[in-house]
């Protein structure tokens, strides 16, 4: 995108919102970058110029302006509508990899030399690995600064910084501010809050269909993990250095997150995994736009646009959930779920009392006496494989997994045909082109509408629709009268 320059000036000068995040504008006069909607006048053309990330920006010598706060602004639907190698490294940054295995570490997870990731990243974003986790660093700082009461230092380490010198230099070659009076602009005080919880407002894309989105959090959620409360949709988070609860309630133009987190240091990869659960990054108009071409699709589009894929914090626990659900109904999987919680979740104190436990990890599931599980015994059979390739790291859903080569690991276990293999592929390892002609919603739906219903012929009718499938999966559920599909009251 940022490589288009007319189609770059045209939307700056538009101050288009729907570019923020899919490139910067640099501006050579002031040494300032922006978001494309930012609202002060546009530069000339010519003081223009248009990198694709922060990062890179940021290592051209250009501080972050004042006003628009490009730091905000979401993420490169980019990352989460491709496989490669450079939108899996993004992943994997943005959940905070690099802060804590290094460049090695995110280089042996890819399967890549760190010399292969480097040149990649570089050549795509303008900015290596390190540059790009330094300036996630910068934004949690920033973030942190202005929504809580936390000291400096904590707030350098918690955002990953290795020394207070550090911090403090980033924060002030980034913002051009010192720490100290960043915290200053924010009016009223508005950083002091409850200990240990911060509220911030996760932005998006417009338009956000919240309906099928919450609908399915909530109609799906296993108690004691999950619930729908006061308006917002509450679950507890296994995260890389403790636990978490987070409260998300959609609003016009943001979603309201609410995080209690046992260690601060999880604030960015609990942010990334809700944002991820969300689907906050998608870029709605081009997913509606592919799907209003058919005209069959075009009224479910023009009726309810911005419908998200809900997606999943923990893809581990997704697959699990994804087997219990086989062949049963929506209460009966949430039983089944609510059962393995109670028996082998590690619980937690929720200061609102809804919550008790964190999901089972799959290391705590392979421990268990298979004869105890109360499931028929083929369903057994698949679950106990699943758990054990996931607890010796055989099978891995992690962000950075390969669609196509995982979704084909899944269909060689046991048990697992292609309903469970692309569920899972659609909302735990993200797919956004992932399809569902096997189920029965949707071939129920498709007849509905005139469109051909058995698999093999719903899937030719599909190509068209490629690469937002899983997005019509979302628009066809929609026909029906399922909780899922209703924003809870």
């Amino acid at each position: 995108m940022h490589l288009d320059r007319e189609r770059c000036v045209g939307a700056v000068r538009s101050k288009d919102a729907r570019f923020d995040g899919w490139f910067f504008t640099a501006v050579l006069t002031t040494r300032i970058y922006c978001r494309p909607s930012c609202p002060v006048v546009p530069p000339k053309a010519e003081n223009m110029t248009f990198l694709p990330s922060a990062a890179a920006c940021q290592q051209a010598g250009f501080r972050a302006c004042k006003r628009c706060r490009p730091d905000t602004s979401p993420g490169s639907p980019e990352w989460n509508r491709r496989a490669d190698l450079v939108a899996r490294a993004m992943r994997l940054i943005a959940d905070g990899v690099v802060d804590r295995e290094g460049v090695p570490g995110l280089a042996a997870r890819l399967g890549y030399s760190a010399r292969q990731v480097e040149r990649q990243l570089l050549a795509e974003l303008g900015a290596g690995p390190l540059a790009l986790a330094r300036a996630q660093r910068a934004q949690t700082a920033r973030l942190l600064i202005e929504t809580t009461p936390l000291p400096m230092a904590e707030i350098a380490f918690a955002a990953g910084f290795s020394s207070i010198r550090t911090f403090n230099d980033t924060v002030r070659e980034v913002f051009a501010l010192s720490p100290s009076e960043l915290r200053a602009r924010v009016p009223g005080n508005a950083a002091a809050g409850a200990p240990g919880t911060l509220a911030l407002r996760l932005p998006f894309r417009a338009p956000l269909n919240p309906d099928n989105l919450f609908g399915h959090l909530a109609a799906t959620a296993v108690p004691g993990v999950e619930e729908w409360r006061d308006g917002a949709y509450r679950r507890t988070l296994r995260l890389p250095y403790g636990h978490g609860i987070v409260a998300l309630a959609p609003h016009p133009d943001h979603i309201a997150c609410r995080l209690t987190l046992s260690d601060p240091r999880d604030l960015t990869v609990a942010i990334s995994r809700c944002r991820r659960m969300l689907d906050l990054d998608a870029d709605p108009v081009a997913v509606d736009e592919r799907l209003r071409a058919d005209p069959l699709l075009a009224p479910l589009v023009d009726r309810a646009p911005g419908r998200r894929v809900p997606r999943t914090v923990d893809e581990a626990e997704f697959a699990v959930r994804a087997v219990l659900g086989q062949q049963v109904s929506t209460a009966a999987a949430r039983t089944h779920a609510a059962r393995l919680v109670t028996a082998h979740g590690k619980p937690l104190e929720d200061p609102e009392g809804g919550l008790t436990h964190l999901f089972p990890s799959p290391e705590a599931l392979a421990a268990v006496d298979p004869e105890t599980l109360a499931m028929p015994r083929t369903r057994r059979a698949t679950l106990t494989t699943l758990v054990r390739q996931l607890a010796d790291g055989a099978l891995r859903l992690g962000v950075e997994s390969d669609w196509a080569e995982t979704r084909a690991r899944l269909l060689a276990l046991p048990g697992f045909g292609p309903w469970t293999a692309d569920v899972i592929a659609m909302r735990a390892l993200g797919d956004p082109d992932a399809f569902l002609p096997t189920d029965l919603g949707i071939r129920r739906a498709a007849r509905e509408l005139g469109l051909p219903d058995t698999p093999a012929a719903l899937t030719a009718r599909a190509e068209s629709w490629r690469p937002w499938r899983a997005y019509a999966v979302q628009y066809l559920w929609a026909t029906d009268g399922h909780p899922i599909n209703f924003l809870p009251v």
